[in-house]
């Protein structure tokens, strides 16, 4: 056996263990916890108001006024990047949690 063909059939072995189903070890939470109602009832009236209208709309207003002061000269671009980049980060939060969970599934 040639060592290219050695290094094939490695690699197809690497591959498919790294494809292959493993067992979870850790234990799955499908619902909160007993006693977290008044903490779960908070955190979602938090999630509602940084993520609903008027949090999208202070956001547009941010976005549009560190935009016009970026373009005349009166802000540091890298401050106005800052803030632009935090709308993202902020309104993008689920997203960027989807993808870290489900990268983390792909990892077990």
């Amino acid at each position: 056996m040639s060592i290219r063909t050695k290094g094939l059939l490695l690699r197809a072995s690497c591959v498919s263990a790294l494809l292959s189903p493993a067992t979870a070890w850790a234990q799955e939470l499908t619902a909160d916890p007993a006693g977290s109602g008044v903490i779960v009832g908070a955190v979602q009236w938090l999630q509602g108001t940084l993520l609903g209208t008027v949090a999208t709309v202070v956001a547009v207003i941010a976005v549009a006024s560190v935009g016009l002061l970026m373009l005349t000269g009166r802000i540091n671009w890298r401050y106005g990047a800052t803030v632009i980049l935090g709308c993202f980060i902020l309104f993008g939060a689920a997203s960027i949690v989807a993808g870290i969970q489900t990268s983390a599934q792909l990892g077990q």
